[in-house]
């Protein structure tokens, strides 16, 4: 029997989704829960890795295992053993050709940067960034050059034997938001490279202060190499937001 969970978590203090050997990951305490629940070794198979600090609304996993009851019960039992940080959002049960990575067909993710320094209630889940002006008309042209699709190797980074293969991905939607001090970017597309919506993050703000330029953005994307003119952003900003199949 094959559940699919979409789940919700706070990343501040786990060590990114993937399972760790020394523990830490959000993985890692799922499928200790989850072992413990149903009494026997239980793996858990993600959409994708979120890194140190990243946040999620709509992470997706399967699991492999017999459960007698509805999954309104499941859930509770897992709430009862799991840290507040991390919440069960829904369960049901999905066929067994179901793959939460493989099946998966695009990704939605938010960035949110706060111009100056953070309230306490939010400082961990934005880009708390110099309260400087900001060319935010640059950052909007700058951000519609990277729709479509295109090889974006200059905009990820390698990630060892678990590097994406493929460079090629079609990004649906990039657009930029400013209400107040706050600007939140929304994207989605048929996949990411690692750290790729946190460079867009990065290069979108070095066009906010100016020291890069959209023509900049689109040249560097060109190019398909990536340069140490592209900064990532930190984690803190950054959440997944919806898997979509």
């Amino acid at each position: 029997m094959r559940w699919k969970c979409i789940c919700a978590y706070d990343g501040t203090e786990f060590d990114g989704w993937q399972r760790q050997a020394e523990g830490g990951a959000i993985q890692n305490v799922l499928e200790e829960v989850l072992s413990k629940i149903f009494n026997i070794p239980l793996k858990t198979h993600g959409s994708g890795r979120t890194d140190a600090g990243v946040h999620a609304r709509g992470q997706c996993f399967h699991f492999d295992a017999d459960w007698s009851h509805n999954s309104g019960k499941l859930i509770r039992a897992l709430h009862a053993n799991l840290p507040k940080s991390i919440r069960i959002e829904s369960a049901q049960q999905v066929s067994d050709d179901f793959h939460a990575r493989h099946s998966a067909v695009g990704k939605r993710y938010s960035y949110r940067f706060y111009l100056g320094r953070a309230h306490p209630l939010e400082e961990r889940y934005v880009w708390a960034c110099r309260d400087t002006p900001i060319n935010f008309i640059a950052m909007q042209d700058a951000a519609a050059r990277l729709v479509g699709k295109h090889d974006f190797s200059a905009y990820g980074a390698t990630h060892g034997k678990d590097s994406d293969p493929n460079p090629v991905k079609n990004i649906h939607r990039l657009d930029l938001v400013k209400k107040g001090k706050h600007i939140i970017m929304t994207t989605e597309g048929s996949g990411y490279l690692y750290r790729m919506v946190r460079s867009f993050a990065g290069a979108l703000y070095s066009v906010g202060r100016n020291r890069l330029t959209p023509e900049d953005i689109s040249k560097i994307l060109e190019t398909k190499v990536r340069t140490h003119r592209i900064v990532t952003a930190p984690g803190t900003g950054l959440c997944l937001e919806k898997v979509f199949y």
